[in-house]
């Protein structure tokens, strides 16, 4: 790798004033959802940046994935369960884990085309003791792998819809499942490694590249299908990218990068040149 594909100064400021955005995800109804340490739920009008409350669970907000109704779903740190918040902010337990296996520490949730969502559970970090949730329609849930145990992170359904990508920070690097028709998942494998950071977050482009945000150092790479790997940008100062957990293409034709940092109160924004892969918005 030589150099960085774009420069910090190409990311913007697009909202400020938030409590330490972990997530950031683009909704079916044209807005930019982010989180905050205290559970809140934060709606952001993309044109404007004007942003609103929608509510609170009361614990402390990691992943944000929304339906088509919606529906805000959130993978709740400190409440250990993943909450379902409606869009005048009531809430309630979407899931707390298997009979079998309660959660820990959920961390990002991605949905199927059939409305299965898929839940990374972290567990602690450094002891590889993470595992993967599946949440079925009805709210059913299994505990579907205990093999992508390496703090399991941020994911991102692969481009044909039939693999989920998920972040391993303390492998370091990005692995994969097949996704079975039944809802359980095939054995992991590698995508990457990426030695001395923390990967956090990933989604995909169009074209089929990966983009992993690192919450250390503060790098996004993105990754091709070919595997050449390409260090995109780099934050050596931690002001415009701060611990850059997670990362969303939003905007009607998807070709804004929206990065959320843990250590500050804002989120950013850059212009890229391929659309993000579309997002699964069930209905249920």
């Amino acid at each position: 790798m030589d150099g960085t594909v774009m420069q910090t100064d190409e990311f913007k400021v697009f909202v400020d004033g938030l409590d330490h955005p972990e997530c950031v995800a683009w909704g079916p109804d044209g807005y930019v959802y982010a989180g905050g340490e205290a559970g809140q739920v934060y709606r952001i009008d993309f044109a404007s940046g004007a942003c609103q409350q929608v509510g609170a669970t009361g614990g402390f907000t990691l992943g944000v994935t929304l339906d088509a109704s919606g529906n805000i779903y959130t993978c709740d740190l400190n409440l250990h369960q993943v909450m379902r918040m409606t869009r005048d902010g009531s809430v309630s337990v979407y899931s707390d884990g298997s009979p079998g296996r309660k959660m820990r520490t959920p961390n990002y949730a991605v949905f199927d085309r059939a409305g299965r969502l898929y839940v990374s559970d972290s567990g602690e970090f450094g002891k590889n003791d993470g595992c993967l949730f599946c949440i079925h329609p009805g709210r059913r849930t299994v505990m579907v792998s205990d093999r992508p145990a390496a703090f399991p992170n941020g994911m991102a359904l692969g481009p044909r819809g039939d693999e989920l990508y998920i972040v391993l920070s303390t492998r370091p690097g990005v692995g994969k499942v097949a996704l079975h028709d039944d809802g359980s998942v095939g054995e992991p494998q590698d995508v990457v490694e990426l030695p001395r950071t923390v990967p956090d977050g990933v989604a995909f482009d169009e074209e089929g590249a990966l983009y992993i945000s690192c919450y250390a150092p503060n790098h996004i790479y993105r990754l091709a299908p070919s595997g050449k790997l390409d260090l995109l940008v780099s934050d050596w100062m931690n002001t415009t990218l701060p611990a850059p957990t997670n990362l969303a293409f939003c905007g009607p034709d998807r070709r804004t990068l929206v990065v959320a940092g843990l250590s500050r109160w804002h989120i950013t924004r850059a212009q890229v040149a391929v659309p993000g892969l579309a997002l699964i918005y069930p209905e249920l």
